[in-house]
């Protein structure tokens, strides 16, 4: 196990590197409004340039996770971290809507490795008694960067390229902080110096074998069903708040920062509570909340009740943070950059077409019927969870004799 020093410099540069990640993703839904303006876009048009980005994420799903696992946490990482950051300050100089879409597709691709890699090097790192909350630290910084980005788009807008450009450049940050002081997770230096290794037999391969096919199977479900309700939502909720309730933009960033806010606090106390009780029964009790709130904030008034009910909903969203070492820990250490990271950002690709549906839907009717549509799949992840384990920790580390087929 990692010395105390090292672990606190994986969670805290972990924390940093997600943030910006999550900043990355926020930025679009609160500029889009402006983006729309000065371009002349549809709803659906808006909606695709989430789509777009998430279509990258997909697309690296395997490819990245197979280089953190082959080649390291730590040079996957860097890498993530300078695609994403390169690409989202290039969108500052794009000339028009379909260079803009190209490179949403190109920062979706650096995106999609970061948190496959932090949720790899944090449960590598951390002793299994307190994996849950360490992840849930770490992956918590999403509301971080959400809450950065609500902080940011006051400040910049209706200049959205100097957000974008400002954003990106912001990942050079993290990029030092991985590069100058992470050292390799022991554990995967450890588990590459096996006679045998898994990594040269299987490869990605091995997260379809027998002893994993559920796994990979229901985790992406999970994964899918949860982010289908989760980026339709963040994408059009800032939207819905201003044209069906005539919020400012000022008024609406109070509203993002109140739910990054409670999205923060769900994180860790949940894992806490994970770490007690198991993942699975806080991942179904955070997705059921998900959807019971999302549709009461839908049919509220503004007022004091519509912001205590998008804190809640914020609270339960906590299941992003629950994923990271839940998904991480049902698999071996030789894939399990390749199998989380497969689940999650498989998940995110097919979830691409809910901003660019629910864009379309708001076209031939309203936001509020999309986003009830939403709970709805938020209930649904909930029940994909029959399809998987009580816990992730039986099944944290891959044994150390020989290379793992399906955990312990």
């Amino acid at each position: 196990m990692s010395s105390t020093s090292e672990r606190w410099t994986v969670l805290g540069g972990s924390f940093l590197a997600y943030m910006f990640d999550a900043l990355e993703l926020a930025i679009l839904a609160l500029a889009l409004p402006h983006i729309r303006e000065d371009l002349g876009l549809s709803l659906a048009e808006g909606g695709l340039l989430a789509t777009a980005t998430l279509i990258g994420i997909g697309v690296s799903s395997i490819t990245l996770g197979r280089i953190a696992d082959r080649y390291g946490r730590k040079r996957a990482l860097m890498m993530s971290l300078a695609v994403f950051g390169m690409f989202t300050t290039a969108i500052a100089a794009a000339p028009g809507f379909w260079t803009i879409l190209l490179l949403r597709f190109l920062s979706g691709l650096g995106l999609g490795g970061v948190w496959s890699a932090v949720s790899a090097y944090v449960v590598e790192t951390w002793p299994q008694r307190l994996r849950g909350r360490a992840t849930c630290f770490a992956l918590s910084s999403s509301p971080v960067g959400g809450l950065l980005a609500a902080v940011l788009a006051p400040a910049l807008l209706p200049d959205w390229r100097m957000l974008f450009f400002v954003s990106g450049l912001g990942a050079v940050l993290p990029l030092l902080v991985v590069g100058f002081a992470f050292d390799e997770s022991k554990e995967w230096i450890a588990h590459r110096r096996l006679p045998v290794r898994a990594a040269e037999k299987g490869g990605p391969r091995q997260v379809f074998d027998r002893a994993l096919l559920r796994v990979t199977l229901f985790g992406t479900l999970l994964a899918t069903f949860a982010l289908i309700g989760w980026w339709g939502t963040s994408t059009w909720l800032p939207t819905f708040l201003g044209a069906d309730h005539g919020l400012s933009v000022s008024e609406i960033a109070t509203f993002m920062i109140v739910l990054n806010l409670g999205n923060f606090a769900g994180c860790n106390v949940s894992g806490y509570l994970a770490d007690r009780h198991g993942h699975r029964r806080v991942v179904a009790t955070a997705l059921l909340g998900s959807g019971v709130l999302l549709a009461v904030t839908v049919t509220q008034s503004p007022g004091a009740f519509l912001l205590g009910s998008v804190a809640a909903f914020g609270i339960c969203t906590s299941f992003f943070g629950l994923f990271g070492g839940y998904l991480a820990g049902l698999f071996p250490t030789e894939v399990r950059a390749t199998g989380a990271g497969l689940c999650f950002n498989v998940g995110r690709g097919v979830s691409a077409c809910a901003p660019f549906l629910l864009g379309s839907l708001a076209s031939a009717g309203s936001l509020g019927t999309g986003l009830l549509v939403c709970a709805g799949f938020f209930l649904l992840a909930a029940t994909t969870l029959i399809g998987l384990p009580p816990t992730a920790v039986t099944r944290a580390v891959a044994p150390r004799v020989a290379p793992a087929r399906g955990g312990t």
